[in-house]
């Protein structure tokens, strides 16, 4: 389109300088290896969500024996302190050791047939 009494030819806008733009880019690099180093040393081999894990997979474990127990004697059991035993033995997996107290409860939510807590959207 063209208007009259507009310039037609094209308009060339300047950007950044390139020793502006590269300074950006090498800060923004920067702050990403610092928040990445910054988390791996927080984190190491857990994850940051380690805590809910560990819940959902106790709660899992108590719900299926709460499920499969037909006598409910193994349910009994399980909130008698079992579930602190399984977790004591190692039979809570590798998921329990992100966080073995919260595993347990949620094994002793499960087996009693207690609502799940990080259940809805916002929990």
């Amino acid at each position: 389109m063209v208007l009259l009494g507009q310039q037609t030819a094209l308009v060339r806008h300047r950007g950044p300088k390139r020793r502006v733009f590269w300074s950006a880019v090498a800060a923004a690099v920067a702050l990403a290896a610092t928040v990445g180093g910054y988390a791996i040393h927080a984190y190491d081999g857990r994850p940051p969500w380690g805590t809910d894990i560990a819940y959902e997979a106790g709660f899992l474990q108590g719900n299926r024996i709460r499920h499969s127990d037909v006598t409910g004697e193994r349910v009994r059991e399980l909130l008698g302190g079992g579930c602190a035993r399984m977790e004591a033995e190692g039979l809570g997996g590798r998921k329990a050791t992100h966080n073995p107290a919260v595993w347990v409860a949620g094994c002793l939510d499960g087996a009693a047939g207690r609502p799940s807590r990080h259940q809805g959207l916002a929990y």
